[in-house]
């Protein structure tokens, strides 16, 4: 079964509430009418309900009248999810009148709601700049306790089934952190791994990448790396991780026993987190083309509760498939 579809059997199975801001949005809308009519998510649609419904007719998009519509001007917990973010916000000088304001904004409301309990996840950015989700979202979901970074995965499907988890493997971070310190590598790491468990399926053995494997080579840069690897054991003791090994010692068996026989990870590893955002960058584009690999992503984690950002370029496939990645995420995090 593709990967793809084992994900959106899993989100019909645990039914997760995901926001979309972006109500308004036609290619949001789109994907949320296709969400609802596989069942992949209870849907929670941010938007002036009249304009809703009426570009869902104009549209035929019939399946829109089963989401939650939300007006963010006139709703029955406007008042509470104000007060909510005044309480999270007046320490940084924000005051109620500001907070009045800024939860008529879909992207402040989406988070607050899922801050408060009312939804599972968020889906936005087809129609607004990344900043503009993030920032939101770092005030008031903030990051998972013991995570201070928020970084990027992608999940790499090769066509050969000799690597990783018959040829799935998890990269990160590809899309946010420039040159993470070793505390926050070793967050990137572990973030990887519990994306792993609950979008690929499978029990991630993580290799943190470098030009050295097991003292092979002296530096600084190599030091970062062997020290994200102890930190990172010791934030998740419950899961495989190795560092520093160089890209062909953690996934090929042969090189692996050769350069680190003691590892249990050298040679068979499915996740690779790479020491800074442009080898990551650099090494998942590379493998994307030269390799023919399908590579989905990025994959926001890190956060409290799972925000996925859009490119503005997306397709309606595209946001249905980070709808189905994201409720995933949602009750992955509910098991942790």
């Amino acid at each position: 079964m593709e990967l793809l579809e084992q994900i959106k059997q899993s989100a019909r199975k645990n039914r997760m509430r995901i926001v979309l801001p972006e109500g308004y949005e036609i290619r949001t809308l789109k994907a949320a009418d296709q969400v609802i009519e596989e069942n992949l998510a209870e849907i929670i649609l941010i938007g002036n309900p009249d304009d809703l419904q009426k570009l869902a007719k104009e549209n035929q998009l019939n399946n829109i009248f089963k989401a939650v519509i939300v007006d963010p001007k006139n709703h029955a917990k406007k008042k509470e999810y104000s007060e909510l973010l005044y309480e999270l916000r007046k320490n940084k000088g924000l005051t109620h009148e500001q907070a009045a304001e800024l939860v008529e904004n879909p992207l402040y409301l989406g988070v607050l709601m899922i801050k408060a309990g009312d939804a599972d996840g968020e889906v936005a950015g087809a129609d607004n700049a990344t900043g503009d989700v993030l920032r939101p979202a770092f005030q008031i979901v903030k990051t998972l306790p013991g995570i201070s970074v928020v970084s990027g995965a992608f999940i790499m499907i090769l066509q050969d089934k000799n690597f990783g988890e018959n040829g799935i493997m998890v990269f990160a971070d590809c899309a946010v952190h420039p040159n993470p310190t070793a505390k926050e590598l070793a967050e990137i790491a572990v973030a990887t791994g519990y994306t792993t468990r609950s979008i690929a399926g499978f029990e991630p053995k993580i290799a943190i990448l470098s030009f050295s494997t097991k003292g092979s080579a002296k530096h600084e840069m190599v030091d970062k790396v062997i020290e994200a690897a102890h930190l990172a054991k010791e934030l998740a003791p419950d899961m495989m991780i190795e560092g520093e090994l160089q890209s062909d010692a953690a996934i090929i068996p042969e090189i692996g026993k050769k350069k680190a026989p003691e590892s249990k990870i050298a040679g068979q590893a499915n996740v690779l987190v790479f020491p800074t955002l442009e080898t990551g960058n650099i090494a998942y584009k590379l493998v994307q083309r030269l390799a023919h690999a399908e590579a989905i992503g990025p994959i926001l984690q890190g956060m409290a509760a799972p925000i996925n950002d859009l490119s503005r370029g997306c397709s309606v496939s595209d946001i249905v498939n980070l709808i189905a990645i994201t409720a995933n995420q949602a009750y992955g995090m509910k098991k942790e």
